[in-house]
């Protein structure tokens, strides 16, 4: 039997086949799930066009985590496609430039609060949205990068980063009692969309080149993205509030 036979997964953030998204959303489909994908505004189109180059396709329902009338429009039009809903995978990151890149001390709270709102809120905004449809219980996966230290560059993503781990025990706390898990799966630095707008993304990788004990390929979500399939199947069900890590081992090393 796979891993996630009869269930259906709802997955966010895909845009590009290099993402961990796709590649989760990928691997759950060959893993038995039913996917269903959420796009943001103009980028929808291409979510739908990225849709078609998994395994089975997938249909895609319309989601911006900044517009409460989408996040109460959820359940209903995630209802178009299924009954109900057994996991959902939060791949939702974004921070303006100024707060990014080495002007951590200057930017402003206008842009800060976009990060936050974006990069740490939405964990909770599509929780409270797809918990109608998370009657039985089921899995709430999000994607983190390591917010134990201070990167270069990584500036108020990092902070937001901090505080969607936060966020992540918080819910399990809030979800545990309804059957739902709430986990974190943080992954080494990996050549994303996301990864392109981090200025010295190039000093991410000589990190990991120096210090993974296991070595790591920034071009390789494959590995993420197994274990956020893992999270959303059955074989944790006693394992919530957790930040897995997925990075090759550099969490675990000095330098």
């Amino acid at each position: 039997m796979a891993l996630l036979d009869g269930k259906t997964v709802l997955v966010t953030g895909v845009l590009t086949e290099a993402s961990i998204a796709f590649r989760a959303a990928e691997v759950a489909q060959r893993e038995g799930a039913s996917v269903i994908l959420t796009g943001v505004g103009r980028s929808k189109s291409l979510t739908s066009r990225i849709a078609n180059r998994l395994p089975n396709g997938a249909p895609v329902v319309a989601l911006d985590v900044t517009d409460e009338a989408e996040l109460a429009a959820l359940a209903d039009a995630v209802q178009e496609h299924s009954d109900r809903l057994d996991g959902v995978l939060h791949a939702i990151g974004f921070a303006p430039p100024s707060a990014l890149g080495g002007g951590f001390f200057a930017t402003s709270w206008e842009d800060v609060s976009t990060a936050l709102q974006i990069s740490t809120y939405s964990l909770v905004s599509l929780a409270r949205a797809a918990r109608p449809l998370l009657g039985g219980g089921g899995s709430i996966v999000g994607l983190d990068f390591d917010a134990t230290r201070a990167w270069p560059a990584y500036d108020w993503m990092g902070v937001a980063k901090a505080g969607l781990e936060s966020a992540s025990r918080y819910l399990a706390r809030e979800l545990g009692p309804h059957g739902i898990r709430v986990n974190l799966v943080a992954a080494g630095p990996l050549r994303t969309m996301a990864a392109k707008s981090i200025p010295g993304f190039d000093g991410f990788e000589q990190v990991w080149k120096e210090r993974a004990p296991l070595g790591w390929d920034v071009e390789d979500a494959g590995p993420a993205a197994r274990a956020c399939v893992a999270l959303l199947s059955d074989w944790f069900p006693a394992t919530t509030g957790s930040v897995v890590h997925v990075d090759g081992g550099v969490h675990a090393v000095g330098a």
